[in-house]
């Protein structure tokens, strides 16, 4: 397969990445009744090894998604344990207990951060889906705690090419202290596919 793209559709990656971002920044809010905003701060193609340098080691809380259709891969969501908890506490309100200083997580929070996470895997990719023009089946999004790193060791360690496209974004939720990075990694080859369907 090629990698060759007409390079009048190479804006449609911003428009996938905003899209996307915005689909997730829009359900967030309903969610938990935080303003939240999408801020894309790069796309790249890049070498494994330079993401893995870029995520860091430091522990975060991984939500990752397989895509079980065209342009398959994973999309990974990060983020720190406060900003977890921060989001987790203004989706469960005053149905439940929420202690954002205790350490680790509560039944409620943790069934909380899960729902949130269906909601940003699911949101995210039907923002692609809608720019690409077709359905993206997925998988259940999994759950990680570990070192950011690791994550995309898991992710991707095992493709034959050592080249990702990497969409770096931020979910950002000004009033409080919520940051989730969204880092994505298609098949590029199928994705250049379904680019080269699509009329610009």
């Amino acid at each position: 397969m090629s990698l060759m793209i007409d390079i009048r559709k190479l804006g449609l990656f911003n428009k996938m990445a905003k899209q996307g971002g915005n689909t997730v920044a829009d359900h967030l809010s309903q969610m938990t009744g935080m303003q939240t905003e999408m801020e894309i701060t790069k796309i790249n193609f890049i070498d494994v090894p330079d993401i893995k340098t870029h995520i860091g080691d430091a522990e975060q809380i991984g939500i990752s998604i397989e895509m079980l259709e065209p342009p398959h891969g994973h999309i990974l969501f990060l983020l720190e344990a406060e900003s977890a908890k921060e989001l987790a506490g203004g989706m469960i309100g005053d149905m439940g207990e929420t202690d954002p200083t205790a350490q680790g997580f509560t039944d409620m929070e943790r069934s909380a951060i899960q729902e949130i996470g269906n909601i940003m895997t699911s949101g995210f990719i039907d923002g692609w889906a809608n720019v690409l023009d077709t359905t993206i089946d997925i998988g259940t999004p999994t759950f990680i705690f570990g070192p950011g790193s690791g994550m995309v060791d898991d992710l991707v360690g095992d493709r034959e090419a050592d080249m990702a496209l990497m969409f770096d974004s931020r979910v950002h939720a000004p009033a409080s202290d919520v940051d989730v990075k969204v880092y994505t990694f298609p098949r590029l080859e199928e994705l250049v596919d379904l680019m080269g369907d699509i009329e610009v």
